[in-house]
This record gives C-alpha cells, sequence and structure tokens, in this order.
C-alpha cells in the first residue's frame, strides 16, 4: 500500500477534507453562539387578516420570550409555537425565522362565546367549543357573555345545542342567555325575556326527538299561555310528556306557614260566627228566670 502513490494522495485528501469540514464546523458552531443571534425582535401579526383586540407584542414577549431557548439557529420552532400559544388569548400561532435575530409570529385570537361553568374561575369557551383562561372582564368587552355549563368533555354538545335553542325559541322573539347540561344530561336554558325552562333529559335520539316535540309544542301554545297569564312568565317546565307547568312572575303564591295562619284565622271566624249564632237563637236566660218568678207569685 505504501508504494501505491495514488491511493495514498486519495487518503491524504480525504484527511484533509475531513479536517476542514471539522473546522468549519467548530467556527459555525462559534458563529451561531455569537449574541447577535440571540432572539431579541418579535413580530406579531394577526393570522388571517383582521385585527388583534386583546394580544400585543409587550405581553407576547412578557410571556413567552422567557420560555424559549436557542437563538437564530437553535431555536426549536415547535417548542416556539407552543409558548406563543401559551399566551393568553392565544387560540393558535405560528413562528418563522428573520434574519438575524428575529421571530415572526401570526396568532389567531379566541373569540369568547360565554364562561364555562363558574363566572369566578376565569374559564371561557370560544366558538370552537374550546375552554381558555382570560381576563373575564377584557371578554365582556367585545359583547355580553352567555353562561355556559356542563360536565368535563361536553363543551361542543352545549355548542351545538344552543344553536338549536336559538332555532327553537326564535318566534319566542327571545334566545338563550344561559344553557346548562347537568350530569345526568338534562337541560336547563334561560331566555333573554327572562324566563326558565326545564328542558328535561337527552342521551339518545328518541329523548332528543321528545325534547323536541314538547318545545314546538311548548311555543305553539304561547300565545295562549300570554293571552291568559301575561308575557312575564319566568318559569315553564316542559318536562311533562302530555304537557307543560309555567309560573307567571305576577302570581303571588303562599309559604306553608301563610297558609297554615290563614286556615286558623278561617277556623277562629267560623268558630265566632257559631258562637254568635247560638246566642241569637236562644232567649235571654235572665229574662226567663223573670218571668218563672213571677208565675210563682
Amino acid at each position: 500500500m505504501w508504494h501505491n502513490a495514488r491511493l495514498l494522495n486519495l487518503i491524504a485528501s480525504t484527511l484533509y477534507a475531513v479536517v476542514a469540514l471539522m473546522a468549519l464546523a467548530a467556527g459555525l458552531l462559534w458563529l451561531a453562539q455569537r449574541p447577535v443571534f440571540a432572539i431579541t425582535h418579535v413580530e406579531i401579526a394577526p393570522m388571517d387578516g383582521g385585527a388583534l383586540r386583546h394580544v400585543n407584542a409587550p405581553s407576547v414577549r412578557g410571556s413567552a420570550l422567557g420560555k424559549l431557548s436557542g437563538n437564530f439557529f437553535t431555536l426549536d420552532l415547535n417548542a416556539a409555537r407552543q409558548a406563543f400559544e401559551s399566551v393568553p388569548w392565544v387560540r393558535r400561532a405560528s413562528v418563522r425565522r428573520e434574519w438575524p435575530n428575529g421571530l415572526a409570529v401570526e396568532v389567531e385570537e379566541h373569540e369568547a362565546l360565554g364562561t364555562w361553568g363558574s363566572p369566578e374561575s376565569g374559564r371561557l369557551l370560544n366558538t370552537y367549543g374550546e375552554v381558555f383562561v382570560a381576563n373575564t372582564a377584557e371578554a365582556e368587552e367585545d359583547a355580553q357573555l352567555l353562561a355556559l355549563d356542563g360536565p368535563p368533555d361536553s363543551e361542543g354538545d352545549v355548542i351545538e345545542k344552543l344553536e338549536v335553542m336559538r332555532q327553537w325559541f326564535r318566534p319566542l322573539k327571545a334566545e338563550p342567555l344561559a344553557v346548562a347540561l347537568s350530569g345526568r344530561y338534562a337541560w336547563r336554558a334561560k331566555l333573554s325575556n327572562g324566563m326558565v325552562v326545564e328542558l328535561g333529559r337527552e342521551q339518545n335520539d328518541e329523548e332528543r326527538a321528545a325534547m323536541e316535540q314538547r318545545v314546538r309544542r311548548f311555543v305553539a301554545a304561547w300565545p295562549q299561555v300570554t293571552e291568559q297569564w301575561g308575557k312575564q312568565i319566568d318559569y315553564a317546565d316542559l318536562r311533562y310528556p302530555n304537557g307543560f307547568a309555567i309560573r307567571a312572575a305576577n302570581a303571588r303564591f303562599l309559604t306553608d306557614a301563610q297558609v297554615a295562619a290563614a286556615a286558623r284565622a278561617e277556623k277562629a271566624e267560623k268558630a265566632k260566627a257559631a258562637a254568635a249564632a247560638s246566642g241569637t237563637s236562644n232567649n235571654n236566660p235572665t229574662r226567663l228566670k223573670s218571668k218563672n218568678a213571677e208565675k210563682t207569685r
């Protein structure tokens, strides 16, 4: 082998190339670690046009930059995307590098539809049926928030039923302001006219069809209901298979104690009337006695 000049030249050239590549890699590594390539600039823009109402560059920098690791060359773009999506009000983000030390970030904001669960929890539901945490007061600046609630993983069902209820109660010129699904899958709604509606359970297609039929019957009877009781109906129970129950806001109901007191008063009044009637039918005993005395004489 040592007498083969051609082979020796090939080996030497290969070694030179390896050394050159190692030197180049070391130089690039050294260059990549220079402070000039540290991420210091973040450009925020709305995704698919439009305007950002709740997301701004200072809040993004304060929330996301501390979670980024690496510089222009070493930054993991997928991890960076997740960091930006953890910022309040950011639903979705896309991230790309901008030479030599910046990032271009496009974000889509959550569009809040209503609160989810307790209003104090700070949990909101967006129009996609996704739960996110943000300042409720900020969301109320955009529009009136609905009050939505349900068991875990029922967000999509609640959104779907909300749209159905809007169609159901449109003839009443009312729309749902609150929709709740209980753990037993019973629906309850509060409408914009102030009425609370109990709709019953819905766990299969048969129960769903029965619920829709009960609602349609109630809506069809609404003109007669308001004619008799007025439009201030504050409660309607539609869980009955052959009818419904309502409570009018102007109707007055007595408590058990008030009913008992009224019964006692009525009983006392009857006793007093009976005693008075008894005294009228009998003659005065004193007068009777004096007449008998006269006869004796």
